[in-house]
């Protein structure tokens, strides 16, 4: 195999463990415990569909992937090919701009890494409920004063085409989040409505609002602001109804995402009706096939990671997680 050091376009899906020394692994189960959530934080997100604050990166591991998120936009075209999703401008209003991607982790040392940060390993272990592979990640980067908006949905109403909905998202910021600057925003609770049709994800943000019943729509006017830190993250469920406005300040707004997926999700791409938007993704295989290959790779062994710990970590599990 390729040694990572002389990666400069090749894959680094071709490597399922870190390549560089930018997070210290825990070299025993005790060393987890540091990071691990409490029963507190996890029945807020069972009641709520969400979790926020937990510190993901240190400044310098903040630096480190905006030096390489530079790189990505403009981008060339060898080491495009290696995203699933690229649009320097997906947003559907001509004077937004909102540079969406989907793949970094594969052209990139840092983003590559990120999958494996401990704080992030940890706490999606314990609301996913046991052990875990990647999905895919995700950047969603808006620039000052014009940034555009990521309108209200659900993740899981774009992954019908797998099966069964056991998915987990992390949000992380790379820049401070706030109102201002068009942070993501939660509806409580609507984690529990069930799965929501589409109704876009770059054009008029209140679009969700004429799908929504009465109960719906009273919830949705206690939308929760989800600001933090560079650095953090918070954590949502597939059903979570979620959306960012648009950025106004004179501060950009990016972040990278990190959807996860439980081991056992296979292909539901039968009677999937946006199969162009897959052009690019992996290959997903036949129906019922499990989703096992080099861009799905397991990131927390619990067994492995925790051995006889694993007793004493809380979980959430997933009879209650996805109730």
């Amino acid at each position: 195999m390729t040694s990572a050091d002389n990666l400069e376009v090749n894959d680094l899906a071709n490597f399922g463990k870190p390549v560089t020394e930018m997070f210290k692994q825990p070299q025993s189960p005790e060393e987890w415990e540091q990071y691990a959530l409490t029963e507190e934080q996890l029945e807020f997100f069972q009641e709520y569909g969400f979790l926020s604050g937990i510190k993901i990166l240190t400044g310098e591991q903040v630096n480190w992937l905006n030096e390489e998120l530079a790189e990505f936009n403009p981008i060339d075209k060898e080491r495009k090919k290696l995203f699933y999703h690229y649009e320097s401008n997906e947003s559907e209003d001509p004077n937004r701009v909102l540079f969406h991607a989907i793949g970094g982790w594969r052209a990139a040392k840092g983003f590559h890494d990120l999958l494996w940060a401990p704080a992030y390993r940890m706490a999606a272990y314990q609301l996913m409920g046991g052990s875990f592979k990647l999905f895919h990640d995700q950047l969603f980067c808006k620039p000052s004063k014009h940034g555009g908006v990521v309108a209200w949905h659900q993740d899981f109403s774009y992954w019908t085409f797998t099966k069964p909905m056991n998915h987990l998202t992390c949000w992380i910021g790379l820049d401070n989040a706030n109102d201002d600057n068009g942070c993501l925003y939660y509806i409580p609770g609507s984690h529990k409505w069930g799965l929501l049709p589409v109704t876009g994800l770059a054009g008029d943000m209140d679009a969700v609002q004429k799908i929504l019943n009465q109960e719906q729509l009273a919830s949705f006017n206690k939308r929760k602001a989800n600001e933090l830190p560079k650095g953090y993250a918070s954590f949502h469920h597939p059903l979570t109804l979620h959306g960012s406005y648009a950025n106004t300040s004179d501060r950009s707004r990016r972040a990278v995402v990190i959807n996860a997926m439980g081991p056992n999700t296979v292909s539901n791409i039968a009677n999937y009706d946006r199969l162009d938007a897959l052009k690019h993704f992996p290959p997903l295989g036949k129906d019922g096939q499990l989703l096992e290959s080099k861009f799905f790779p397991l990131l927390f062994d619990a067994d492995k990671e925790l051995g006889s710990l694993k007793k004493t970590i809380p979980i959430l599990a997933k009879t209650k997680r996805n109730n």
